[in-house]
């Protein structure tokens, strides 16, 4: 057993933690944020000052691949979902629960849960390894690694902090009910083996009913967790009252993954609150999330990724496989999930995009359906299927609950999910003041055969710089994740580095993703 720390010093460091967590996310009016030489993505306002013209920011969709996970095996069931993906070296590895529910006219049982195992060599290709570890139906002859209540979403991660123990590289975050409800933490030396790091629950604030995780976060320097709770009112968290309370996402942060700061809610852009004209009570059926997928993107690891699960009760059944549901039990037919897209800075404040990033699609494909469209945890960078195109980002879907399940293969390019666009009619971007760190800078862009991008120096009032003018810039076009910005005097910016600018860009149909400027 663990031995706590007296309950004074835990609140303190946790209060400490708490504030460095939140304190260099704060960017107020007329500061200059400096970008030093990190990839910033153009998913959100923060680098954003003014779009004028045409230009504004939109969001972009991954495209599903055939490729596809099948669950085929007795232990997998009709019920697999809660994936947690992760490259680990030179292989993937892939965690997920298998289960089977068996509903009937008076409502449903669940007879087993199991946490499974799969790995690729490419992230494309998925195998499960004959682990030996727990029987199944008389045979050892499987890939369970876990079985029992523990299994409902067992989610685990490889830790990079520098003073991880070998013993401990592998960790992972589940959520037990009984005999008190809340979130217990395991280890493991090789991903496969496990072991509770504590005979209690490290975080008991929330409901827990989903993929609860948690990661090393390798700029602040901490563990950070985002788990599932029910918000029945303005800061209220009612586990009894699950029918009427909203599903929503709490964050708490940690310096040794045994004790953890007090959970606070998430905040959120105010699209999070659309379709109504205000701000609706928390309890809309509009609004719930189920899970969270909340990320460090490995391009830009300042910046969290959100993929949650947005969920939507009471709605008409589609299908007749929804009326059999709801015949059993209600929301099972009259529930809908389709996959968001949110980010963050700080890891608190979330700017939330209305629409979805996966929607449920042609209905031919059978995905109208509640338990559909769950995003996994993870976001993998593969190889193109096109020869010497560069790398792409592979998300994973799910689909054929209550039926065969499946978990899909999507690609987006890389850094792919928001873009700075105008059409041809042109637009512009204009940057808050900012100072940077390197000697050229480089755009991830896509334009159209006619588009075009130019990029103008400024100083903080707005004036450009002599040599850097929108005039100056050699014309941007085509297809290129770092594309080198020249102007008549070249694209060496060593000069610059250090000193307050803005950049005015040009935006003619032309999506503009990121910007970096490099050593």
């Amino acid at each position: 057993m663990t031995l706590l720390r007296p309950p004074q010093l835990i609140l303190l460091v946790e209060l400490l933690c708490l504030a460095l967590y939140l304190a260099p996310q704060t960017v107020t009016a007329g500061e200059t944020i400096d970008i030093g030489s990190r990839r910033e993505l153009l998913l959100d306002e923060h680098l954003i000052e003014q779009l004028t013209g045409k230009a504004r920011l939109r969001l972009h969709h991954p495209v599903p691949t055939d490729d596809v996970f099948v669950h085929d095996t007795p232990w997998e069931g009709n019920r697999t979902l809660y994936y947690t993906i992760f490259q680990d070296g030179d292989r993937y590895r892939m965690y997920y629960r298998g289960s089977q529910i068996e509903t009937t006219a008076s409502g449903y049982s669940i007879p087993y849960n199991v946490t499974c195992y799969a790995e690729s060599q490419d992230g494309i290709h998925w195998t499960r390894p004959d682990l030996g570890l727990v029987e199944f139906r008389g045979s050892r002859k499987n890939n369970i690694l876990l079985s029992g209540e523990i299994c409902h979403a067992f989610v685990p991660f490889k830790d990079s902090n520098p003073a991880c123990l070998a013993e401990h590289r592998y960790k992972a975050i589940v959520a037990i009910y009984k005999p008190q409800r809340g979130l217990h933490v395991y280890s493991s030396p090789d991903g496969i083996r496990w072991a509770p790091m504590h005979d209690a629950p490290v975080i008991t604030t929330g409901y827990f009913d989903s993929q609860n995780l948690a990661f090393w976060d390798t700029v602040r320097q901490r563990y950070v967790g985002f788990h599932r709770a029910l918000r029945g009112g303005p800061g209220q968290i009612t586990p009894t009252s699950k029918e009427t309370s909203t599903k929503d996402v709490m964050t708490a942060t940690s310096t040794d993954f045994l004790h953890w700061s007090q959970p606070r809610w998430l905040e959120y852009s105010d699209e999070r609150w659309i379709p109504f004209t205000s701000r609706p009570s928390p309890t809309s059926p509009y609004v719930q999330l189920y899970t969270n997928q909340i990320q460090p993107y490995h391009r830009a690891p300042h910046i969290y990724l959100g993929f949650p699960t947005r969920y939507v009760d009471s709605r008409s059944t589609l299908t007749d496989l929804n009326r059999t549901l709801a015949a059993s039990v209600t929301y099972f037919g009259a529930a809908y999930s389709d996959g968001g897209l949110m980010s963050s800075r700080d890891g608190q404040r979330f700017k939330f995009w209305d629409d979805a990033f996966i929607r449920p699609g042609n209905p031919a494909r059978k995905r109208w359906v509640y338990g559909d469209n769950f995003q996994s945890w993870g976001l993998l960078e593969t190889q193109s299927d096109i020869p010497a195109a560069p790398n792409e980002l592979s998300l994973y879907v799910n689909e054929g609950f209550w039926r065969q399940c499946k978990l899909r293969r999507y690609r987006l390019r890389l850094d792919g999910f928001v873009s700075a666009f105008a059409p041809l009619r042109g637009g512009e971007l204009l940057t808050r003041p900012f100072t940077m760190s390197g000697t050229r800078l480089k755009l991830n862009l896509e334009t159209s055969a006619a588009g075009s991008i130019r990029v103008e120096i400024q100083t903080p009032a707005g004036e450009p710089l002599d040599g850097y003018q929108a005039t100056d810039c050699h014309l941007l076009f085509g297809d290129s994740l770092e594309r080198v910005v020249e102007w008549k005097r070249g694209s060496d910016l060593s000069a610059l580095s250090g000193v307050p600018l803005r950049l005015r860009i040009l935006i003619k149909g032309a999506d503009l993703y990121a910007l970096q400027f490099t050593p």
